[in-house]
């Protein structure tokens, strides 16, 4: 899947988007283990707190589906309508990018998308649906979980040697990176982008 780039203009600033398959990766037929908002194993760092913007609890789930040795996350909802985020290979990933990882696909959920129609992949509205879930998540670690920049170097480094061996070329790779970074550094909180983007859509508040 080739990685494209594309920019907008929003009150947060300039906002760079390039496309990701790290957290939107297809996952196969099979058993998924159900979590308990706390990691099954040792080394999968613990969930975080989710509630979609329609006030429901999210179901962290996980999987050994999906492209060996390559963390990545889904968020959907399952066969009985529940919002879930599904975690693939997670112990393949340091834990500071697990943890990007859940916030990216929670912020999915926050936003509304997991109930919108899902725009064309790697069309500009999805391009900025996952730029937006890049920002919500590395707020709420800069605010939440302390990250400093010794946190944010280790997210951004697995980010981008995951998308090299998948194929991205440094362009897209450079861009994603910038954006994660603008919004790292934005003072703005996760919450002030979240009811920013629902005001936008038209959806009730969290």
């Amino acid at each position: 899947m080739a990685g494209g780039v594309a920019e907008k203009r929003s009150r947060t600033g300039t906002v760079a988007v390039t496309a990701t398959v790290l957290v939107m990766a297809m996952f196969g037929g099979g058993a998924v283990a159900q979590g308990d908002n706390e990691a099954a194993a040792a080394d999968l760092a613990r969930v975080p707190a989710c509630i979609n913007n329609k006030g429901e609890q999210v179901q962290f789930n996980t999987t050994d589906r999906g492209r060996p040795g390559l963390a990545a996350g889904m968020a959907i909802r399952d066969g009985n309508g529940k919002p879930v985020v599904l975690r693939s290979n997670f112990a393949s990933a340091p834990r500071e990018f697990q943890q990007f990882i859940d916030r990216h696909e929670c912020a999915h959920h926050q936003t509304g998308d997991v109930d919108r129609p899902h725009p064309p992949r790697n069309g500009p509205e999805h391009l900025m649906n996952e730029a937006i879930s890049d920002c919500v998540s590395i707020r709420r670690l800069r605010d939440e979980e302390g990250f400093g920049k010794p946190a944010f170097d280790k997210v951004t480094a697995a980010l981008r040697a995951d998308m090299a061996k998948i194929g991205f070329p440094e362009i897209s790779i450079a861009s994603r990176i910038r954006n994660i970074s603008g919004c790292f550094d934005n003072p703005a909180s996760a919450e002030d982008l979240i009811r920013q983007v629902l005001q936008q859509r038209g959806l009730p508040p969290q």
